[in-house]
């Protein structure tokens, strides 16, 4: 059978997954929810919903749309604190087959070098993704994921406490400019990125005359946004030598070979999961027979091979 492993090398430890298909942050839970439709120990790696220094209720009700071809949210992060992670939902974790990967959000650049500091003595936490690109919160995330100086403050903060823990960015299509955000990032010390978050956007009831969410705008994805998300993916790895995860309407085997071929080195599922929470698992299932239809028989020598 074909060797699906990948490697994200950079950093003082390289992340080696034993195939390139991850669990979005924010739509996975903590991953124990997800036990009943599959075998989590199977996917490359298990990337937990975002954590904050404190619990965070989030935003107010509704909080979620449909819409064609996707969703929106607007959450808020509402999470336990990363105390109750790693008391609570951590040890439940088979961390010791499939690596487990922390999403940081902080509204400071000092929060997110605590939380680093916090995360870094911890064996269960293969490696840190850092969230600057939220745009569903009133503080914080939007400003650093739009801004390149601040981007790569919080990234050099998070790099002086996370240890050996290899550190990604997670980034907004949100920017005019991803490709300047990705240098920043990589300049001050990110060892891989992952992109996009999702797309800032928002949805009225006619009837009503009012926003479908409580905070007005929210954060749309699904199918709706794989090619901006192809986009930005082709156009950051060709901007940055780190490693780049692509996220974005991934619901398919095939999905996630488009991103391989514009040059990611990996993908998360997301959105997919609400509509069929076995779909990341199928996506693992599938990749095997679709790179032997396709001849491809090397997801390094496949990897950004996209004819220009």
């Amino acid at each position: 059978m074909m060797d699906l492993s990948v490697t994200l090398s950079g950093g003082l430890r390289p992340l080696k997954l034993k195939n390139p298909v991850l669990s979005a942050s924010g739509t996975f839970g903590y991953g124990e929810e997800f036990a009943p439709y599959g075998d989590i120990t199977r996917l490359g790696a298990v990337i937990v919903k975002g954590l904050s220094l404190r619990p965070r209720m989030g935003n107010p009700l509704p909080r979620v749309a449909e819409t064609p071809c996707g969703m929106l949210n607007a959450v808020g992060l509402q999470n336990d604190g990363v105390e109750a992670f790693l008391t609570r939902k951590l040890p439940r974790l088979p961390w010791r087959e499939v690596p487990v990967i922390a999403n940081i959000y902080a509204a400071s650049t000092d929060e997110f070098g605590e939380l680093a500091g916090i995360l870094s003595h911890e064996e269960g936490v293969a490696a840190l993704e850092v969230n600057i690109s939220c745009p569903n919160v009133h503080e914080g995330g939007v400003l650093f994921g739009q801004n390149p100086v601040m981007a790569a403050r919080v990234v050099e903060a998070v790099k002086a406490r996370a240890g050996n823990k290899p550190v990604m960015v997670k980034l907004s299509p949100n920017v005019t400019d991803i490709a300047e955000i990705a240098r920043a990032a990589e300049d001050a010390g990110a060892d891989a990125l992952s992109c996009i978050n999702t797309v800032t956007g928002m949805a009225v009831d006619l009837a009503s005359r009012r926003p479908l969410l409580a905070n007005v705008v929210g954060g749309l994805s699904g199918p709706a946004i794989k090619p901006v998300a192809l986009r930005c993916v082709w156009q950051v790895c060709r901007a940055v030598g780190i490693p780049v995860i692509g996220v974005g309407g991934v619901a398919s085997a095939r999905d996630a070979l488009e991103f391989l071929l514009v040059g990611a080195h990996a993908v998360q599922v997301g959105t997919a999961g609400f509509s069929d929470p076995a779909a990341i698992f199928r996506v693992v299932d599938e990749l095997p027979g679709l790179c032997a239809d396709l001849g491809i028989d090397s997801l390094d020598g496949f990897r950004g091979s996209l004819r220009l």
